[in-house]
């Protein structure tokens, strides 16, 4: 039966008169029984809107959106090795993910706009002699990435603007101190040259890159590190450790500002800072119930709040992002992504959704905050690592808008890609924020525009090739001229159309002779393939700095390895070079098979017609 407008009037009376009883009773137990009894100190008619009881957020109907599959990556087999660090970083210009590897610890790097099947033979970093547990991008040079293994060491590698050219094994700065393996690493997030890194030796250095030289060593830590964070403007870092206790420690005097009790669970937790004062951790109850909490570091005796989510094996990893104050919850194998929208209030932290899928999720690269996409009001970009198959996909977070104008208060002035302060003035003592930029400036000013695709004549002018879109174009034309079937294979085995393209060309040369220009790229067509464009572009890049590989890898074969660490990488170069030659030889094997029959299946269509002939010419004459 339809509510009249008496009923209705009626219910909001009773509820009105129900929270006024309730606040006299409260007021009245406060008066009588002020110290005995914990009772809040305010009820307040909550503020719901007339149509539902759903608070009020402009990121309530924030969805994720995953990325076509011209945008993903394939093809890369991402390391199985169960390790509580990141196995994917990404920045605006590359994306560097750990693989699979035999002998020791090999990551690839890829530009962000090579997108799509990547070759089998795809030059790697591979310059550590055991399994790689993290690696960090420097946020104020997107060329260099750090790297720890269990080799106790930390490597730094610059990465020249045009990618990898060949296998990189000289790293460019070896980080050296640690007596077990190292298992996470946190660039500083306002001082430049700054690296904090934590192993299983219970210590967590501080390291001056620019002097290659420890900074501070602290052990105040009595078990393995399990995570550890900066804070918002990297006075303090945090700790989750085995023995469940959480840390706030100041680098710079090596002494525990704070200390409490985590989450009693055994397996591991995370902690990230949601500003200088208040942590976020993630762990496990005693009846491996998955939970989260927040903590004040004034006091670190309790949680804020703590809520318990469900009872999975698989651990919670936290991400933030400081402009919209959202966070992220993903499980390692899970298909969901949990969301919430932090306030600075009780109880702190709102449900908003979650973006549910059927694959699990072996790991999260999130991209920096200056490189997604304003324009389709992205607030945050992951790239997702698929578990079932070798398969990296953009997923973005986006907050729906119906006008195309920018959206200041979705992008707030964000961190730059300048330091506030030097090394040097950090481990003097001096505290600063991170340098603010305007994101609508940011996006006006960059050469790139930020956050939005680039196009082909875009990407060939950055990486140096010829200013000529139509080599994409007639290279993708000349593909299609390759049977089907061929081109599967080729598809499926991950190589180039190298061996189709000079008798493809051609024909297609002489079709279109007479169409302006296109002569002249289909040389070019016939003379790269899509591979060696890239190599075309490195050198124009002036990339000669990578010849020192080239150099050791000659030094290596001709000459006798000297020490155990140049017989690793010796053998780290010949295992990769001989599984690219087999690779090969198995596609061409395939390739000739093919072939063979096509070139019998012609043959019988020519003796078809041969046979047919004579009885049309009987048809004709009668």
């Amino acid at each position: 039966m339809p509510q009249t407008a008496e009923g209705s009037a009626e219910v909001s009376s009773s509820a009105a008169s129900f929270w006024y009883n309730l606040n006299r009773i409260n007021e009245m137990l406060l008066s009588r029984f002020p110290s005995e009894v914990e009772i809040p100190t305010r009820l307040s008619t909550p503020r719901f809107s007339k149509t539902s009881l759903v608070r009020v957020s402009k990121f309530r109907h924030t969805y994720g959106r995953v990325g076509k599959k011209e945008d993903c990556y394939e093809g890369l087999k991402t390391t199985r090795l169960s390790h509580d660090g990141s196995i994917c970083a990404v920045n605006t210009k590359f994306i560097a993910v750990v693989v699979e590897s035999a002998g020791g610890g090999v990551f690839t790097v890829l530009p962000i706009q090579q997108t799509g099947r990547i070759p089998i033979g795809y030059p790697k970093v591979c310059g550590h002699t055991g399994p790689i547990t993290d690696i960090k991008w420097n946020p104020f040079n997107e060329n260099v990435v750090a790297s720890s293994s269990d080799d106790t060491t930390i490597k730094l590698w610059k990465i020249p603007d045009c990618g990898l050219v060949d296998n990189m094994t000289e790293c460019w700065k070896n980080l050296q101190g640690h007596l077990k393996k190292v298992g996470h690493l946190e660039w500083h997030p306002t001082a430049k040259d700054i690296l904090l890194s934590a192993g299983n030796d219970q210590r967590c250095i501080v390291w001056n890159v620019a002097s290659v030289a420890a900074a501070h060593i602290i052990r105040a830590h009595s078990d393995s590190i399990l995570s550890l964070a900066w804070n918002r403007d990297g006075s303090l870092f945090a700790t989750t450790s085995k023995d469940k206790r959480i840390r706030v420690v100041d680098p710079r005097t090596e002494d525990i500002v704070a200390q409490g009790e985590g989450h009693p669970g055994s397996k591991t937790s995370k902690v990230i800072f949601l500003d200088n004062r208040r942590l976020l951790t993630t762990g496990f109850s005693r009846l491996s119930e998955r939970q989260f909490a927040i903590w004040d570091t004034d006091n670190m005796q309790k949680p804020l709040m703590q809520e318990n989510l469900d009872i999975s094996s698989g651990i919670l990893t936290p991400y933030y992002d400081f402009d919209t104050k959202i966070l992220f919850i993903a499980g390692k194998g899970d298909g969901n992504i949990r969301y919430y929208e932090v306030v600075e209030d009780a109880p702190y932290i709102f449900y908003l959704s979650q973006y549910l899928s059927s694959s699990p999720q072996g790991g999260l690269g999130q991209m920096p905050k200056k490189g997604v996409n304003a324009q389709k009001c992205e607030i945050v970009r992951f790239y997702k690592l698929h578990t079932m198959k070798d398969t990296i996909e953009p997923l973005s977070m986006i907050v729906p808008r119906k006008s195309e104008l920018f959206q200041e208060d979705l992008f707030p002035p964000t961190s730059g890609v300048t330091s506030s302060m030097t090394s040097e003035e950090w481990l003097s003592g001096m505290n600063r924020g991170p340098v603010l930029v305007s994101f609508k400036e940011l996006m006006q000013n960059s050469s790139a525009p930020v956050g939005r695709a680039v196009s082909k004549e875009a990407f060939a002018c950055e990486s140096g090739m010829p200013n000529n879109s139509m080599l994409f174009d007639s290279y993708s034309e000349v593909q299609r001229r390759v049977p089907g079937s061929i081109r599967n294979i080729m598809r499926l085995s991950g190589s180039d159309f190298e061996p189709f393209l000079s008798y493809h060309g051609e024909k297609l040369d002489d079709e279109k002779a007479s169409d302006s220009g296109c002569h002249k790229t289909l040389q070019q067509c016939e003379s790269f393939t899509k591979y060696e464009c890239n190599r075309f572009s490195r050198e124009k890049l002036n990339c000669q700095k990578l010849n020192s590989v080239n150099n050791n890898h000659s030094h290596l074969a001709n000459g006798t390895p000297g020490t155990e660490d140049e017989l690793r990488k010796a053998f780290v170069v010949h295992s990769n070079e001989i599984k690219r030659l087999r690779d090969t030889l198995a596609v061409k094997d395939l390739l000739i098979q093919e072939l063979e029959g096509q070139l019998g299946q012609l043959r019988l269509a020519k003796n078809i017609i041969n046979n047919a002939r004579p009885i049309e010419r009987v048809l004709e004459s009668q």
